[in-house]
């Protein structure tokens, strides 16, 4: 027999698979970015007195909540305490990314209360630039991608650099207070964060690691940083003080924190299937929703004049036309294979088995993998988040603050709606590995 015929043809899902997971990433971005700019919206209760360490502190313990529950919820404990038996090494990384993004999360209060929520968004947005930068620099993205792709992603960058400088100088009409420039500076400085913290993204999906897994681990760097910066700010009697005054928001903003941690699961899917250079800039598509959230739920640009509207709108939209270039010029058959390499050092770096790597890049499982099961300790979590949820839920108060709520209805309608669809695609394409 020929040596030739030996060899087995690839089935027709091996060859379409890398593009349906192209697909469902460039999805997974979109979706990230709708529930992410409605995460935001219980920030604004910092516009009637609450103190931003407050907020930020309330939101990271409902993130802390969801991030425990819900994976629990739809995997099961017993995915997450497989994958850390594997690559045990990205715990530590999970936790400096949760201490990053509690830093980040924190200026992005500071700078909504200097600027608003709808110039805020934008800026702190950079991180799509530091994303890329990172993505290229450490993990192959980009490489051999080809001119057409290097001038979308590039070109997109640009022209997303345009439209921040455009909101930027609209936030000096469109300050609330007399420190604009600090909240400028603010939201850049949780871009820079953000973007950084997608490192550890990165060398944990490389690596195999479900993004459920994690997430998990993620939320003890958060949530640790955040109580130490609020009480090294505010001092912890202070702390407890404001705390006990703001009982009646305390649920709008736990909510806040469990609708965030569901658009960060899509965004990490995203991060996963079509890298950080590309994942980050779909799902900073939230400064759109952020916008609407802003202009049509809290009426942030009423009364101001057309020069403004123009330049909030036209910076927006700007930015979007870069996230859409960055958008179609997905990663080709060339470039896929540097992230395969990149996948192939991390796992010879710490020493995680070369086939459990490869089935998890491509969203499967390993052969001989367990799947995964919910048991007592997982309904225990979800009852527990529940419990704490429906508890503060019943102290909550409407707080007194502008809010129109049909267009915050029609908003709602429309995250369900993304997370039916692309939940649906993520469960029948990936069992969510």
């Amino acid at each position: 027999m020929p040596a030739e015929s030996a060899f087995v043809s690839p089935t027709q899902d091996d060859l379409t698979r890398p593009r349906r997971l192209q697909l469902l990433g460039i999805l997974c971005g979109f979706t990230a970015g709708a529930w992410l700019g409605a995460a935001e919206a219980p920030t604004k209760l910092v516009t009637i007195g609450i103190s931003p360490m407050v907020i930020s502190l309330i939101m990271v313990t409902g993130v802390f909540l969801a991030r425990w529950s819900l994976p629990a919820l739809v995997l099961g404990t017993s995915s997450v305490r497989a994958d850390v038996r594997r690559a045990p090494h990205l715990i530590l990384w999970a936790l400096l990314a949760g201490c990053l993004w509690a830093v980040a999360n924190t200026l992005t209060i500071f700078a909504i209360r200097d600027i608003g929520l709808s110039i805020a968004f934008p800026l702190w947005n950079s991180n799509s630039l530091i994303g890329i930068f990172w993505g290229f620099l450490f993990f192959n993205e980009l490489q051999q991608a080809g001119w057409r792709r290097w001038t979308g992603v590039l070109g997109g960058a640009i022209v997303m650099c345009v439209g921040a400088a455009i909101l930027a100088i609209a936030s000096a009409s469109q300050g609330t207070s007399g420190h604009s420039l600090n909240g400028v500076w603010a939201a850049l400085g949780a871009g820079v964060l953000w973007g950084t913290m997608y490192i550890p993204y990165r060398k944990a999906y490389l690596t195999g690691m479900n993004p459920l897994s994690f997430v998990t681990f993620f939320t003890f760097g958060e949530l640790g940083m955040m109580s130490a910066l609020a009480v090294s700010y505010t001092g912890f009697t202070p702390l407890l003080h404001e705390l006990f005054a703001a009982r009646t928001v305390i649920f709008w903003l736990m909510l806040g924190g469990f609708v965030w941690v569901i658009g960060d699961l899509f965004q990490q899917y995203a991060a996963k299937y079509v890298g950080i250079s590309r994942g980050i800039p779909l799902s900073n598509t939230n400064q759109l929703w952020g916008l609407l959230w802003g202009i049509f739920v809290f009426g942030e640009l009423q009364g101001k004049s057309h020069v403004t509207y123009l330049e909030v709108i036209g910076g927006s939209l700007l930015m979007i036309v870069g996230v859409g270039a960055i958008a179609i010029s997905s990663a080709t058959g060339e470039e896929q294979k540097h992230w395969k390499e990149a996948a192939q050092r991390e796992s010879q770096r710490y020493g995680v088995e070369a086939e459990y790597v490869e089935a998890r890049f491509e969203g499967r499982q390993a052969a001989g993998e367990e799947r995964p099961s919910r048991g007592t300790l997982d309904w225990l979590l979800v009852a527990v988040a529940t419990f704490i949820l429906v508890r503060f839920a019943a102290m909550a108060r409407i707080p007194k603050l502008s809010f129109h709520w049909g267009p915050a209805l029609a908003l709602t309608a429309a995250l369900i709606l993304f997370l039916l669809l692309c939940g649906r695609k993520l469960w029948r394409t990936t069992r969510f590995h």
